[in-house]
């Protein structure tokens, strides 16, 4: 059955005009008074699953709003969409592929056809590759030009080939192996590249080239930069294959590069960058905490996908999380959603859900090339909570912005210090808290006048005291990061993108925008060389091309 994307206008739907009407009864809805009118609140709007706990009852809904937006997913075919992707359609209908990240998590038994294929023998086939080479490695068998075993691995490559192993490999640091410690380049910046081969030593380093086409332009240029350091530090070309292994489909480019054929781990065409981790791009992962380890990792996301596929929409966190989240942009007005992380390892995962999100939803077309008659992704942002607290907080709590924000935080801290994870949960639980109560009027006077000040300080103060509250929050529990729980999560985010994407008609599977300047980069590098003699398009860019040519003639 070939795939359809409902080719409506959401905007136009009965639900959504429902939506718009129940939007306007909300306008002096209160938090504060929800909870202290719904003692059972917390417990209706909270959920638990595949080891995450999610309180979304921070927000500014009722169980009727909820109760709209599921029809609304509903009405969009959410359902049949999710059954589309999970069956292998060609749901990326810009470039009539598939999206079958899920296949990559499946277990052995499992059928998943492309074209009439089963892709799972192929899936395993490359699992069992990875588990081969991973063994050797932290067995010392894979050995360098000296005979000495691999001490560090380099992993080579941006965007989906770097955030999403990267994350993982530091958010899962306590399950490192011994012996083999994880690097990333990603930047073309050469300042990026000294500073990590000052910390290497070449007879003991693998490099990891990961790149789809094998040209990426800062992947390829960091590649041949690392081959470069590796000969000057005293490798041979004739040893070179024990130091770079690649993650490609374009296998002959590897094989020209100096790769041994059986070193070239493939990369399949219905898998996106961004939601790669879970392949061969994911051998970083392996190597620093074990394949046993990532095949735990994919058996929490597994488990996800079933929730995905399988829980009503009312009690379906990526589902909910969705749906909440085109509440708050389409109906409120939020340009933005913050991640806030409060966990050392988690420190990177607001940097991959900017790519999984924004890359996937940042679009301004349906599938069926209409343009969205309303505001798609929102902007990603957020960080590492306390440090956010002591920065970009205030905006959050007394700023003019609506700014939905998901506080991500363990139960179990793996390093504790004194009190330290306690100030730490409890950290989180108030920043939420303060979101959604703030600070009224008469609270702020009252406090300021047992400070003893007169009242005209009191009047004069009050007004920059005051903290309107009812700003919305998730917050996310989890025991402690474990692989499982931290595939769950993952995936959780992964679906929560796709189910947005299904409900606004865009295809969240393609990447258009990022071409754009990976072409024009090409003219204006010719033309910094002085290969290209003609002007660039535009004064603007011409000038500065200027600029840059006259420092390097001078």
């Amino acid at each position: 059955m070939a795939y359809h994307q409902h080719p409506l206008d959401v905007t136009t739907l009965p639900t959504w005009k429902a939506l718009e009407s129940h939007r306007a009864s909300l306008q002096n809805f209160s938090m504060r008074e929800a909870f202290s009118m719904d003692a059972q609140r917390f417990d209706r709007l909270s959920l638990s699953s595949c080891g995450l706990f999610l309180d979304y009852s921070k927000n500014l809904i009722t169980l009727e709003t909820r109760d709209l937006l599921v029809s609304l997913a509903k009405e969009c075919g959410l359902e049949q969409a999710i059954r589309a992707q999970f069956d292998g359609e060609p749901i990326n209908a810009s470039e009539a592929r598939p999206a079958l990240h899920t296949a990559l998590r499946r277990p052995i038994g499992d059928k998943v056809l492309v074209n009439g294929v089963d892709v799972m023998p192929e899936v395993q086939r490359v699992l069992h590759q990875m588990t081969e080479l991973v063994g050797r490695v932290h067995d010392g068998l894979w050995r360098g030009y000296s005979e000495k075993p691999i001490t560090d691995v380099v992993n080579i490559g941006i965007g989906g080939s770097f955030l999403g192993p990267q994350l993982v490999s530091e958010a899962l640091l306590p399950f490192a192996q011994r012996g083999v410690r994880c690097h990333y380049l990603a930047n073309i910046d050469g300042s990026s590249f000294h500073e990590l081969a000052a910390k290497l030593r070449a007879e003991t380093t693998l490099f990891i080239v990961s790149s789809k086409s094998f040209s990426t332009l800062e992947t390829l240029k960091n590649a041949q930069a690392a081959r470069r350091w590796y000969l000057a530090q005293g490798g041979s070309e004739g040893e070179l294959y024990r130091h770079f292994i690649a993650v490609s489909s374009n296998t002959q480019a590897a094989v020209d590069f100096g790769i041994h054929v059986e070193n070239v781990f493939p990369m399949w065409d219905w898998v996106g960058g961004r939601y790669s981790l879970w392949s061969a791009i994911g051998l970083p992962i392996a190597m620093s905490i074990g394949m046993s380890n990532f095949k735990e990792l994919l058996s929490g996301a597994y488990s996800m996908d079933q929730h995905f596929l399988n829980a009503p929409f009312e009690s379906n966190m990526p589902v909910l999380l969705a749906l909440l989240g085109i509440w708050y942009g389409n109906f409120w007005g939020a340009q933005s959603q913050a991640i806030l992380p409060y966990d050392h390892y988690l420190r990177n995962i607001t940097k991959h859900l900017q790519q999984l999100d924004m890359e996937s939803n940042g679009k301004r077309v349906r599938q069926d090339g209409q343009a969205v008659a309303c505001t798609t992704g929102p902007v990603i942002w957020g960080g590492v909570g306390c440090n956010g607290q002591h920065a970009y907080h205030q905006l959050l709590h007394q700023g003019t912005q609506l700014i939905p924000a998901d506080f991500i935080v363990p139960v179990v801290s793996y390093n504790p210090v004194a009190d330290h994870h306690q100030w730490l949960y409890a950290n989180c639980l108030s920043q939420s808290q303060a979101l959604m109560l703030g600070k009224t009027r008469e609270e702020a006077e009252r406090e300021l006048r047992t400070q003893g000040l007169s009242e005209a300080e009191v009047q004069r103060l009050a007004p920059h005291k005051v903290i309107p509250g009812n700003r919305p929050s998730n917050t996310l529990v989890l025991e402690r990061i474990s692989p499982r729980r931290l595939g769950a999560l993952v995936a959780m985010y992964e679906h929560k993108v796709f189910a947005q994407s299904a409900i606004w008609g865009i295809n969240a599977f393609d990447q258009w925008g990022v071409e754009l300047g990976k072409e024009l980069g090409k003219s204006v590098y010719s033309r910094l060389l002085g290969s290209e003699e003609s002007p660039a398009e535009d004064a603007s860019t011409q000038g500065l091309i200027e600029f840059f040519r006259g420092r390097h003639r001078g």
